[in-house]
Formats: C-alpha cells, sequence, structure tokens
C-alpha cells in the first residue's frame, strides 16, 4: 500500500477539494490534524473503497492525513489512536506502516489486540504487525480463531506461521473436538500447511 494509491482511490470522493486543503493544511499546520482528522468521515464518507480492499473511504483519508505530516508521526498517531472512537483507531492502525516510525508505535498493536473489537484486532494484524512479537503475534493469531476474524487478513501469515502456532491451534481444535465443535476452515486449512492437519480434530465448520 503507498500513499499514491490510497489518493488515486478517493478522487470520488464528495467533497475533494475539502481533502486537498486538508492534506496542504496538515503539511504547514500540523496542530491542525486532530479537527481535521475527526472531520473526515463526514466530508469524504465511510463506505468501503472498491481498491485497496478491505479499506473505507475514511481510513483511506485520514491516513493521508497522517502521511501528510512534516514530523512527530508517531507521538501524533499515539495521540489520536487514544483519543479516538472506533473508526478512527482503525484508521491509526491501518496508516503505521506507511509512516516513518519503525517500532514505535507497537503499543498500539497490543492495545488493539485485547479488545473485543474484532476490526480492530484485524486491523493490528496488517504489515505493520511485522514489528510484533513473535508470542504476542501467535496469540493474536489464535484470537483470530477464536472470535471468528477471518485469518486472510493477517499479513505474512504463512511466512511468520511456526511449530509453535501449529501446538496452539492443534491444542485449540482438541478442545473443540472435544466440545463437539469444529475448527474454522481457515484455521484447519492452516493447520495442514503446516503439517498439523493429520490432527483428528481438523473437521471444517459447514
Amino acid at each position: 500500500m503507498t500513499p499514491d494509491r490510497l489518493r488515486a482511490a478517493l478522487r470520488g470522493v464528495p467533497d475533494p477539494q475539502w481533502l486537498d486543503a486538508a492534506l496542504r493544511r496538515v503539511a504547514s499546520e500540523p496542530a491542525a490534524i486532530p479537527r481535521l482528522f475527526a472531520l473526515a468521515a463526514r466530508r469524504c464518507g465511510r463506505g468501503p473503497l472498491p481498491d485497496p480492499p478491505g479499506w473505507t473511504v475514511d481510513e483511506a483519508a485520514r491516513t493521508l492525513l497522517l502521511t501528510a505530516l512534516p514530523a512527530d508521526h508517531a507521538a501524533t498517531a499515539e495521540a489520536l489512536y487514544r483519543h479516538g472512537d472506533a473508526a478512527e483507531k482503525r484508521a491509526v492502525l491501518r496508516a503505521l506502516p506507511l509512516l516513518p516510525i519503525g517500532a514505535e508505535c507497537v503499543p498500539l498493536l497490543h492495545d488493539a489486540i485485547r479488545t473485543n473489537d474484532t476490526r480492530l484486532v484485524a486491523a493490528a494484524l496488517g504489515p505493520y504487525a511485522r514489528h510484533l512479537e513473535q508470542p504476542a503475534w501467535r496469540h493474536a493469531v489464535l484470537k483470530c480463531v477464536f472470535t471468528g476474524v477471518p485469518l486472510a487478513v493477517v499479513d505474512d501469515l504463512d511466512g511468520r506461521a511456526d511449530g509453535e502456532l501449529a501446538a496452539m491451534l492443534a491444542a485449540l481444535a482438541a478442545e473443540r473436538n472435544a466440545a463437539g465443535r469444529a475448527m474454522p476452515a481457515d484455521a484447519t486449512d492452516l493447520l495442514d500447511r503446516l503439517g498439523a492437519g493429520s490432527h483428528p480434530t481438523t473437521a471444517r465448520e459447514a
């Protein structure tokens, strides 16, 4: 994902002049971003974007506002996340991999993963999750299985999945099998790819 791709996707927003002006203002007056960030959904829209898939209009607009900042990206992202509503938090999480912040905002991932908001959990497991330490990442993947978040949202799932995650998933499958419940199909597929598909509890959900 790149800012240019997001900008192209937003060409048809209801008020493109507002977005252009907001981006220029953030670049020259960073202190204006909290108000503009909050206004973005009302001025640009909240619907899904056809491309990039999985993004909403407000998430893309808010991400562009963050990338327009000249400095203090990590501190601003944290402040917007801590004081934002659920949609604003998701936008911050979406923006993190596009910001020059290294691993500074990993605590935001931890916070999102602890919530019961499955959309926050999903957003936390995007490309920025490469900075998430492996034990926390494994538990986040397991939470996806528990809460019904599709594993397709997990960036680099096959690249990071390891034997420990396979053991955790197999243990969960055993618990579900004992209770007469099946594992989600995508979790069963992951177990198969990890070489744990021979476990007797890999029945798929109908």
